[in-house]
Protein backbone atom coordinates (compact mmCIF):
# COMPACT_ATOMS: atom_id res chain seq x y z
CA UNK A 1 0.00 0.00 0.00
CA UNK A 2 2.91 2.76 0.87
CA UNK A 3 6.02 2.99 3.25
CA UNK A 4 3.18 3.37 6.27
CA UNK A 5 1.53 0.23 7.42
CA UNK A 6 -2.49 0.30 7.96
CA UNK A 7 -3.90 -0.98 11.33
CA UNK A 8 -6.96 -2.71 9.74
CA UNK A 9 -7.35 -6.32 10.61
CA UNK A 10 -8.57 -8.85 8.05
CA UNK A 11 -12.67 -8.49 10.34
CA UNK A 12 -12.26 -5.10 10.08
CA UNK A 13 -11.84 -4.92 5.87
CA UNK A 14 -14.66 -6.99 5.66
CA UNK A 15 -16.90 -4.67 7.42
CA UNK A 16 -15.56 -1.87 5.84
CA UNK A 17 -16.25 -3.40 2.42
CA UNK A 18 -20.09 -3.11 3.56
CA UNK A 19 -20.12 0.29 4.64
CA UNK A 20 -20.01 1.21 0.65
CA UNK A 21 -22.16 0.94 -2.18
CA UNK A 22 -19.28 -0.87 -4.65
CA UNK A 23 -16.00 -2.37 -4.45
CA UNK A 24 -13.38 0.42 -3.96
CA UNK A 25 -9.64 0.21 -2.80
CA UNK A 26 -7.84 2.55 -0.23
CA UNK A 27 -4.55 4.08 -0.30
CA UNK A 28 -2.99 5.19 3.37
CA UNK A 29 -2.23 8.85 3.27
CA UNK A 30 -1.92 9.78 7.16
CA UNK A 31 -1.00 7.66 10.50
CA UNK A 32 -0.96 10.11 13.17
CA UNK A 33 1.72 7.44 15.42
CA UNK A 34 4.30 8.04 12.28
CA UNK A 35 3.25 11.88 10.57
CA UNK A 36 1.67 14.06 14.13
CA UNK A 37 -1.23 14.16 16.26
CA UNK A 38 -2.02 17.65 14.85
CA UNK A 39 -3.74 19.05 12.37
CA UNK A 40 -0.87 20.84 10.21
CA UNK A 41 0.67 16.58 9.87
CA UNK A 42 -2.90 15.84 8.64
CA UNK A 43 -3.63 18.61 6.11
CA UNK A 44 -0.23 18.27 4.58
CA UNK A 45 -0.64 14.85 3.53
CA UNK A 46 -4.69 14.58 2.90
CA UNK A 47 -5.40 18.16 1.80
CA UNK A 48 -6.57 17.98 -2.22
CA UNK A 49 -6.85 14.12 -2.27
CA UNK A 50 -10.43 13.82 -3.39
CA UNK A 51 -12.49 11.23 -1.46
CA UNK A 52 -11.50 9.74 2.12
CA UNK A 53 -12.11 7.60 5.04
CA UNK A 54 -11.23 8.72 8.27
CA UNK A 55 -10.60 5.48 10.75
CA UNK A 56 -10.04 6.37 14.35
CA UNK A 57 -9.18 3.54 17.19
CA UNK A 58 -9.63 5.35 20.88
CA UNK A 59 -8.14 3.46 24.16
CA UNK A 60 -11.32 1.67 24.99
CA UNK A 61 -11.26 -0.43 21.63
CA UNK A 62 -13.42 1.17 19.46
CA UNK A 63 -13.17 1.65 15.73
CA UNK A 64 -15.12 4.65 14.31
CA UNK A 65 -14.61 7.68 11.86
CA UNK A 66 -16.40 9.20 8.72
CA UNK A 67 -16.55 9.49 5.08
CA UNK A 68 -16.87 12.21 2.77
CA UNK A 69 -16.37 12.54 -0.62
CA UNK A 70 -15.28 16.42 -0.76
CA UNK A 71 -11.75 17.37 -0.41
CA UNK A 72 -10.29 17.96 2.50
CA UNK A 73 -8.98 21.77 2.22
CA UNK A 74 -7.49 24.00 4.68
CA UNK A 75 -10.10 26.63 5.71
CA UNK A 76 -13.86 26.46 4.65
CA UNK A 77 -16.88 24.44 5.31
CA UNK A 78 -18.11 22.03 2.62
CA UNK A 79 -21.75 20.20 2.29
CA UNK A 80 -21.55 16.78 1.18
CA UNK A 81 -24.94 14.79 1.05
CA UNK A 82 -22.53 11.27 0.78
CA UNK A 83 -20.68 11.67 3.76
CA UNK A 84 -21.43 9.15 6.96
CA UNK A 85 -19.89 8.38 9.95
CA UNK A 86 -19.10 4.66 11.06
CA UNK A 87 -18.57 2.43 13.71
CA UNK A 88 -17.04 -0.96 13.29
CA UNK A 89 -17.51 -3.24 16.85
CA UNK A 90 -16.55 -6.03 18.39
CA UNK A 91 -14.63 -7.07 14.64
CA UNK A 92 -18.29 -8.57 13.58
CA UNK A 93 -20.37 -5.51 13.99
CA UNK A 94 -20.83 -2.22 12.21
CA UNK A 95 -23.36 1.21 12.09
CA UNK A 96 -23.64 3.74 9.73
CA UNK A 97 -25.07 7.08 10.14
CA UNK A 98 -25.89 9.54 7.73
CA UNK A 99 -25.39 13.01 7.39
CA UNK A 100 -28.27 14.95 7.58
CA UNK A 101 -29.97 16.36 3.89
CA UNK A 102 -28.09 19.52 3.18
CA UNK A 103 -26.14 20.12 6.32
CA UNK A 104 -22.63 20.90 6.73
CA UNK A 105 -20.63 17.68 6.58
CA UNK A 106 -17.38 18.66 6.37
CA UNK A 107 -15.37 21.74 8.52
CA UNK A 108 -12.03 22.61 7.97
CA UNK A 109 -9.46 23.97 10.16
CA UNK A 110 -5.47 24.08 9.58
CA UNK A 111 -5.31 22.71 13.64
CA UNK A 112 -7.73 20.16 13.68
CA UNK A 113 -7.73 17.04 11.96
CA UNK A 114 -10.92 15.58 10.22
CA UNK A 115 -13.32 17.23 11.15
CA UNK A 116 -16.84 16.04 10.21
CA UNK A 117 -19.47 19.00 10.32
CA UNK A 118 -18.14 20.25 13.99
CA UNK A 119 -19.83 16.87 14.79
CA UNK A 120 -17.11 14.58 14.87
CA UNK A 121 -13.46 16.31 15.12
CA UNK A 122 -10.24 14.13 15.22
CA UNK A 123 -6.96 15.73 16.70
CA UNK A 124 -8.95 18.73 18.07
CA UNK A 125 -6.06 18.69 20.82
CA UNK A 126 -3.22 16.19 19.60
CA UNK A 127 -5.02 12.72 20.44
CA UNK A 128 -8.43 14.16 21.70
CA UNK A 129 -11.20 13.99 19.35
CA UNK A 130 -14.68 16.30 20.35
CA UNK A 131 -18.02 15.17 19.71
CA UNK A 132 -21.25 16.64 19.31
CA UNK A 133 -24.45 14.98 18.12
CA UNK A 134 -27.28 16.99 16.20
CA UNK A 135 -25.56 19.58 14.32
CA UNK A 136 -24.84 17.35 11.09
CA UNK A 137 -24.95 14.02 12.37
CA UNK A 138 -27.12 12.15 14.97
CA UNK A 139 -25.88 9.46 17.19
CA UNK A 140 -24.95 9.16 20.77
CA UNK A 141 -21.37 9.21 21.40
CA UNK A 142 -21.42 5.94 23.13
CA UNK A 143 -22.97 3.94 20.69
CA UNK A 144 -20.22 5.79 17.56
CA UNK A 145 -17.16 5.29 19.94
CA UNK A 146 -18.32 4.46 23.89
CA UNK A 147 -17.71 8.25 24.81
CA UNK A 148 -13.75 7.45 24.95
CA UNK A 149 -12.46 10.48 23.58
CA UNK A 150 -8.71 9.39 23.59
CA UNK A 151 -7.18 8.17 20.30
CA UNK A 152 -4.66 5.60 20.30
CA UNK A 153 -4.05 5.48 16.51
CA UNK A 154 -6.00 8.15 13.59
CA UNK A 155 -5.66 6.99 9.98
CA UNK A 156 -6.99 8.78 6.68
CA UNK A 157 -7.00 6.73 3.55
CA UNK A 158 -7.96 8.06 -0.06
CA UNK A 159 -11.18 6.52 -1.55
CA UNK A 160 -10.45 4.82 -4.96
CA UNK A 161 -12.98 4.06 -7.32
CA UNK A 162 -12.76 1.98 -10.75
CA UNK A 163 -15.50 3.83 -12.93
CA UNK A 164 -16.24 4.26 -16.40
CA UNK A 165 -13.63 4.66 -18.67
CA UNK A 166 -13.26 8.67 -19.35
CA UNK A 167 -11.12 8.63 -22.43
CA UNK A 168 -11.30 5.04 -25.05
CA UNK A 169 -7.93 2.54 -24.87
CA UNK A 170 -8.17 -0.22 -27.15
CA UNK A 171 -5.99 -2.66 -24.62
CA UNK A 172 -6.72 -5.76 -25.61
CA UNK A 173 -5.94 -6.40 -29.51
CA UNK A 174 -2.28 -7.71 -29.94
CA UNK A 175 -1.75 -5.67 -33.40
CA UNK A 176 -2.62 -2.23 -31.85
CA UNK A 177 0.68 -1.21 -30.24
CA UNK A 178 2.57 -2.46 -33.53
CA UNK A 179 -0.21 -0.33 -35.52
CA UNK A 180 0.38 2.73 -33.41
CA UNK A 181 4.48 2.65 -33.42
CA UNK A 182 3.53 2.20 -37.68
CA UNK A 183 1.56 5.11 -37.44
CA UNK A 184 4.32 7.12 -36.37
CA UNK A 185 7.69 5.82 -38.18
CA UNK A 186 5.50 6.21 -41.25
CA UNK A 187 4.05 9.77 -40.15
CA UNK A 188 4.36 12.38 -42.92
CA UNK A 189 4.82 15.96 -41.60
CA UNK A 190 3.22 18.88 -43.42
CA UNK A 191 6.23 20.66 -44.48
CA UNK A 192 8.03 18.17 -45.95
CA UNK A 193 11.07 20.63 -46.09
CA UNK A 194 11.00 19.78 -42.04
CA UNK A 195 12.07 16.26 -42.00
CA UNK A 196 11.49 16.07 -38.22
CA UNK A 197 9.73 17.65 -35.62
CA UNK A 198 11.18 18.71 -32.91
CA UNK A 199 9.28 18.36 -29.37
CA UNK A 200 10.57 20.44 -26.21
CA UNK A 201 9.86 18.71 -22.81
CA UNK A 202 9.59 21.19 -19.86
CA UNK A 203 8.85 21.12 -16.18
CA UNK A 204 9.32 21.27 -12.21
CA UNK A 205 12.52 19.46 -11.62
CA UNK A 206 11.83 15.65 -11.04
CA UNK A 207 8.62 15.42 -13.37
CA UNK A 208 10.19 12.61 -15.30
CA UNK A 209 11.69 14.31 -18.58
CA UNK A 210 14.31 12.39 -19.27
CA UNK A 211 12.72 9.28 -17.93
CA UNK A 212 10.05 10.00 -20.48
CA UNK A 213 12.66 10.23 -23.46
CA UNK A 214 13.98 6.90 -22.01
CA UNK A 215 10.74 5.09 -22.17
CA UNK A 216 9.92 6.21 -26.04
CA UNK A 217 13.73 5.14 -26.43
CA UNK A 218 12.41 1.73 -25.16
CA UNK A 219 9.48 1.31 -27.35
CA UNK A 220 11.17 2.02 -30.46
CA UNK A 221 13.83 -0.49 -29.48
CA UNK A 222 11.78 -3.25 -27.78
CA UNK A 223 13.42 -3.45 -24.46
CA UNK A 224 14.13 -0.80 -21.76
CA UNK A 225 17.01 1.53 -22.25
CA UNK A 226 18.71 4.37 -20.47
CA UNK A 227 20.06 7.28 -22.70
CA UNK A 228 18.88 10.11 -21.24
CA UNK A 229 20.49 11.10 -17.70
CA UNK A 230 17.16 10.29 -14.84
CA UNK A 231 16.79 10.71 -11.73
CA UNK A 232 19.64 12.59 -10.60
CA UNK A 233 17.55 15.22 -9.03
CA UNK A 234 18.17 18.64 -8.50
CA UNK A 235 22.17 18.53 -8.16
CA UNK A 236 22.53 15.96 -10.54
CA UNK A 237 19.82 15.93 -13.04
CA UNK A 238 20.04 17.62 -16.86
CA UNK A 239 22.23 20.20 -17.07
CA UNK A 240 22.14 20.65 -20.76
CA UNK A 241 19.99 20.99 -24.10
CA UNK A 242 19.84 17.86 -25.38
CA UNK A 243 18.46 15.99 -28.14
CA UNK A 244 17.17 12.72 -29.19
CA UNK A 245 16.11 10.59 -32.12
CA UNK A 246 15.27 7.64 -32.37
CA UNK A 247 14.77 4.77 -34.58
CA UNK A 248 15.33 0.68 -34.33
CA UNK A 249 17.54 -2.53 -35.40
CA UNK A 250 15.17 -2.06 -38.56
CA UNK A 251 16.50 1.67 -39.49
CA UNK A 252 13.38 2.81 -39.48
CA UNK A 253 13.19 6.05 -37.74
CA UNK A 254 10.16 7.93 -36.62
CA UNK A 255 9.87 12.01 -38.01
CA UNK A 256 10.89 13.49 -34.29
CA UNK A 257 13.25 14.40 -31.92
CA UNK A 258 12.56 15.20 -28.31
CA UNK A 259 14.51 17.69 -26.71
CA UNK A 260 15.80 17.48 -22.58
CA UNK A 261 16.45 20.72 -21.21
CA UNK A 262 17.19 21.34 -17.19
CA UNK A 263 14.23 21.60 -14.94
CA UNK A 264 12.27 24.58 -13.50
CA UNK A 265 13.01 25.08 -9.92
CA UNK A 266 10.80 27.33 -7.81
CA UNK A 267 13.66 29.66 -6.68
CA UNK A 268 15.86 31.54 -8.79
CA UNK A 269 19.49 29.11 -7.62
CA UNK A 270 18.82 26.54 -9.50
CA UNK A 271 16.63 25.79 -12.83
CA UNK A 272 16.62 26.90 -16.26
CA UNK A 273 15.94 30.13 -16.71
CA UNK A 274 12.90 31.06 -18.59
CA UNK A 275 14.43 33.32 -21.09
CA UNK A 276 16.29 29.98 -22.63
CA UNK A 277 13.15 28.39 -22.77
CA UNK A 278 12.52 30.85 -25.19
CA UNK A 279 15.54 30.81 -27.15
CA UNK A 280 15.49 27.00 -27.38
CA UNK A 281 11.99 27.57 -29.34
CA UNK A 282 13.28 30.17 -31.33
CA UNK A 283 15.93 27.25 -32.28
CA UNK A 284 18.75 30.36 -31.00
CA UNK A 285 20.32 27.27 -28.43
CA UNK A 286 22.98 24.77 -29.57
CA UNK A 287 23.02 21.31 -28.70
CA UNK A 288 24.66 20.42 -25.45
CA UNK A 289 24.62 23.88 -24.61
CA UNK A 290 25.24 24.17 -20.54
CA UNK A 291 23.19 26.42 -18.88
CA UNK A 292 23.69 29.20 -16.76
CA UNK A 293 21.10 29.29 -14.19
CA UNK A 294 21.75 33.33 -13.81
CA UNK A 295 23.00 34.20 -16.78
CA UNK A 296 20.55 32.99 -19.98
CA UNK A 297 22.02 32.93 -23.36
CA UNK A 298 22.66 35.91 -25.30
CA UNK A 299 23.60 36.41 -29.36
CA UNK A 300 27.00 36.78 -28.50
CA UNK A 301 27.51 33.29 -26.90
CA UNK A 302 29.76 30.99 -27.97
CA UNK A 303 27.45 28.75 -30.32
CA UNK A 304 24.34 30.74 -30.59
CA UNK A 305 22.37 30.16 -33.99
CA UNK A 306 21.48 33.53 -35.04
CA UNK A 307 19.36 32.86 -37.90
CA UNK A 308 17.84 29.76 -37.06
CA UNK A 309 15.29 27.77 -39.28
CA UNK A 310 11.81 26.10 -39.49
CA UNK A 311 13.78 22.85 -38.43
CA UNK A 312 15.88 24.42 -35.59
CA UNK A 313 13.07 25.30 -34.44
CA UNK A 314 10.41 24.08 -31.25
CA UNK A 315 7.16 22.62 -33.17
CA UNK A 316 5.65 21.87 -30.37
CA UNK A 317 5.84 21.83 -25.94
CA UNK A 318 5.22 19.48 -23.64
CA UNK A 319 4.83 19.89 -19.71
CA UNK A 320 5.99 17.00 -18.06
CA UNK A 321 3.91 17.14 -14.46
CA UNK A 322 4.59 14.17 -11.75
CA UNK A 323 1.21 13.20 -11.22
CA UNK A 324 2.17 11.30 -7.66
CA UNK A 325 2.78 14.32 -5.92
CA UNK A 326 -0.32 15.51 -3.62
CA UNK A 327 -0.25 19.17 -4.78
CA UNK A 328 0.57 19.09 -8.89
CA UNK A 329 2.05 22.78 -9.01
CA UNK A 330 2.96 24.90 -6.12
CA UNK A 331 1.35 28.63 -5.97
CA UNK A 332 4.90 29.83 -6.96
CA UNK A 333 5.72 26.84 -9.89
CA UNK A 334 2.21 27.84 -11.04
CA UNK A 335 3.20 31.63 -11.77
CA UNK A 336 6.01 30.68 -13.20
CA UNK A 337 4.98 28.30 -15.33
CA UNK A 338 2.00 30.11 -16.43
CA UNK A 339 4.20 32.96 -16.88
CA UNK A 340 6.40 30.92 -19.33
CA UNK A 341 3.02 29.81 -21.02
CA UNK A 342 1.97 33.10 -21.82
CA UNK A 343 5.32 33.68 -23.69
CA UNK A 344 4.71 30.49 -25.43
CA UNK A 345 1.41 31.62 -26.84
CA UNK A 346 2.22 34.19 -27.66
CA UNK A 347 5.06 32.28 -30.49
CA UNK A 348 1.64 30.21 -31.46
CA UNK A 349 3.36 26.94 -30.31
CA UNK A 350 0.80 23.83 -29.38
CA UNK A 351 1.35 22.67 -25.77
CA UNK A 352 0.23 19.10 -24.20
CA UNK A 353 0.54 17.99 -20.84
CA UNK A 354 2.09 14.44 -19.38
CA UNK A 355 1.44 13.29 -16.25
CA UNK A 356 3.74 11.09 -15.28
CA UNK A 357 3.69 8.18 -12.34
CA UNK A 358 0.56 7.55 -12.46
CA UNK A 359 1.22 4.22 -11.25
CA UNK A 360 2.74 5.54 -8.04
CA UNK A 361 -0.29 8.54 -7.50
CA UNK A 362 -3.06 5.55 -8.48
CA UNK A 363 -2.46 1.99 -6.29
CA UNK A 364 -5.60 0.79 -8.77
CA UNK A 365 -3.23 1.70 -11.73
CA UNK A 366 0.09 0.30 -10.31
CA UNK A 367 -1.63 -2.85 -10.37
CA UNK A 368 -3.10 -2.40 -13.81
CA UNK A 369 -1.64 0.15 -16.32
CA UNK A 370 -5.01 -0.62 -18.17
CA UNK A 371 -6.97 0.62 -15.51
CA UNK A 372 -5.62 4.49 -15.50
CA UNK A 373 -8.51 6.03 -17.38
CA UNK A 374 -11.01 4.25 -15.18
CA UNK A 375 -9.10 6.07 -12.24
CA UNK A 376 -11.28 9.13 -10.80
CA UNK A 377 -8.25 9.81 -8.86
CA UNK A 378 -6.50 10.16 -12.24
CA UNK A 379 -8.74 12.28 -14.05
CA UNK A 380 -8.88 14.30 -11.05
CA UNK A 381 -5.35 15.21 -11.75
CA UNK A 382 -6.71 15.80 -15.50
CA UNK A 383 -8.77 17.91 -14.74
CA UNK A 384 -6.78 19.99 -11.88
CA UNK A 385 -3.87 20.35 -14.02
CA UNK A 386 -5.77 21.59 -17.20
CA UNK A 387 -7.39 24.28 -14.90
CA UNK A 388 -4.19 25.71 -13.78
CA UNK A 389 -2.46 25.60 -16.82
CA UNK A 390 -5.65 26.38 -19.04
CA UNK A 391 -4.89 22.93 -21.78
CA UNK A 392 -7.73 21.20 -23.05
CA UNK A 393 -8.38 17.72 -21.50
CA UNK A 394 -7.55 16.37 -24.87
CA UNK A 395 -3.85 17.19 -24.55
CA UNK A 396 -3.48 16.04 -21.27
CA UNK A 397 -1.50 12.47 -21.41
CA UNK A 398 -1.08 10.19 -18.33
CA UNK A 399 1.53 7.88 -19.30
CA UNK A 400 3.67 5.61 -17.15
CA UNK A 401 7.82 5.90 -17.21
CA UNK A 402 10.03 3.26 -17.36
CA UNK A 403 12.20 3.44 -14.18
CA UNK A 404 11.88 -0.33 -11.79
CA UNK A 405 11.15 -2.02 -14.40
CA UNK A 406 13.39 -3.73 -16.71
CA UNK A 407 11.04 -5.81 -18.84
CA UNK A 408 8.58 -4.03 -21.74
CA UNK A 409 5.19 -4.16 -20.94
CA UNK A 410 2.43 -3.61 -23.90
CA UNK A 411 -0.31 -1.64 -22.17
CA UNK A 412 2.43 0.81 -20.55
CA UNK A 413 3.84 1.23 -24.28
CA UNK A 414 0.62 2.16 -25.72
CA UNK A 415 0.23 4.83 -23.39
CA UNK A 416 3.72 6.22 -23.99
CA UNK A 417 3.39 5.74 -27.84
CA UNK A 418 0.17 7.19 -27.97
CA UNK A 419 0.96 10.34 -26.16
CA UNK A 420 3.79 10.80 -28.60
CA UNK A 421 1.73 9.86 -31.84
CA UNK A 422 -0.33 12.96 -30.28
CA UNK A 423 2.79 15.71 -30.10
CA UNK A 424 3.45 14.87 -33.80
CA UNK A 425 -0.11 15.43 -35.06
CA UNK A 426 -0.01 18.80 -32.84
CA UNK A 427 3.79 19.47 -34.60
CA UNK A 428 2.14 19.29 -38.19
CA UNK A 429 -0.85 21.74 -36.61
CA UNK A 430 2.34 24.52 -35.78
CA UNK A 431 3.61 23.81 -39.56
CA UNK A 432 -0.15 24.13 -41.20
CA UNK A 433 -0.54 27.28 -38.94
CA UNK A 434 2.59 28.83 -40.37
CA UNK A 435 1.28 28.46 -44.30
CA UNK A 436 -2.31 29.72 -42.88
Amino acid sequence: MSEITSKFTVKEWEQLAQLFDEKVNLHLLYKASVHGFDGKSFHAKCDGQGPTFTVGYNTSGYVFGGYTSEDFITDGNKKDNKAFLYRLYNAWRRAKFAVKPNAVAVCNHLEHGPNFGDSLVFLADGNKITYTSGPSYCVDEKDLFGGDVNLSECEVYRVEKLKTPWRTMTWNEPWRKQSLIQSINSYKLYRCSVPQARILLIGPVGGGKSSFINSVNSVFRGNVTNRALAGGGAINGTKMFRTYSFGNADGKSPPLILCDTMGISEGTEWGIHSDDIISIIKGHVPKRYQFNTTSPIEPDTKGYIKSATIGERIHCVVYVLDASKPTLLSPEMEKKMCTIQSQINDLEIPQVVLLTKVDEACPLVGEDVTNVYRSEHIEKKVLEVGKKLSVPVSCIFPVKNYWLDINGDDPTDMLIISAVLQMLRYADDYFQNLDD
